[in-house]
């Protein structure tokens, strides 16, 4: 499935290019306009991220986020800075359908097992950003892509299967924000050696000829952000090009 993406600054639509802040593209105050304009379109979920929460959790941005569930009647999973169990009880108790958990799945894996235990895996996602080295290792990044941490994606993967691991947000960090297409390898690649998982696919995607490239290679769902904002393609499209390849 296509799953059109959101972030926002201060109720404000923008993109980060690589998880940077001060390389910001600002896509306007009407966050629900878009939202209802994708679920029009047929999206049968969307992903937001709270940017302004992940730098600052005092200062989520939980009213407008509840405007934003209630304006639309499709699940919404929603992440930025996921970091106590508070964050995970204000998110679902605002109507998210998933909430979406990434550094700190690294850095405090134990209390984020007891949600998985608490929660159920249906209700949670790991968001694992990955740098790939000359080697092929796949490096966690972590706090914003920051740092980098020593665990590999798949030694993470398997650290959670135990508890239910059900969602994985996996993004190449190297091809985020860049519309130059997604890493079909490492979909691939993770696809087959964890046929559990529903794999969603994140960043790089350009054109429909990068949705279609991800046809055959076992991902579940594909985030697709910048390229819907800049009309590169409508949401429509990608939706037809994913379900007739």
């Amino acid at each position: 499935m296509i799953i059109a993406a959101l972030d926002l600054i201060d109720g404000n639509v923008v993109r980060l290019h690589q998880g940077d802040y001060g390389q910001k593209r600002d896509y306007g105050r009407d966050p629900l306009a878009k939202l209802q304009q994708y679920e029009a379109q047929g999206s049968t979920i969307l992903h937001l991220v709270d940017l302004t929460g992940a730098k600052d959790p005092n200062a989520r941005q939980i009213l407008l986020i509840k405007k934003l569930i209630a304006g639309v009647s499709i699940p919404m999973q929603i992440g930025g800075g996921i970091r106590s169990e508070e964050d995970v009880e204000a998110l679902l108790s605002a109507g998210a359908a998933r909430v979406v958990i990434g550094s700190t799945a690294i850095k405090s894996p134990e209390r984020v097992k007891q949600w998985f235990n608490a929660y159920g895996a249906e209700r949670l996602v790991l968001a694992l950003d990955v740098r790939i080295n000359d080697n092929g290792q796949k490096h966690i990044a972590i706090h914003g892509w920051q740092e980098s941490s020593s665990q590999t994606l798949e030694a993470v993967i398997e650290d959670f299967l135990p508890y239910g691991l059900k969602h994985v947000l996996c993004t190449d960090i190297s091809k985020d924000g860049t519309l130059a297409g997604s890493n079909v390898k490492l979909y691939q690649e993770i696809s087959q050696k964890y046929p559990t998982i529903a794999l969603q696919a994140s960043g790089g995607i350009g054109s429909l000829a990068d949705v279609k490239a991800l046809e055959d290679s076992g991902v579940n769902g594909i985030i697709v952000g910048r390229a819907l904002l800049e009309g590169k393609f409508t949401l429509q499209e990608a939706i037809t090009c994913w379900q007739n390849g």
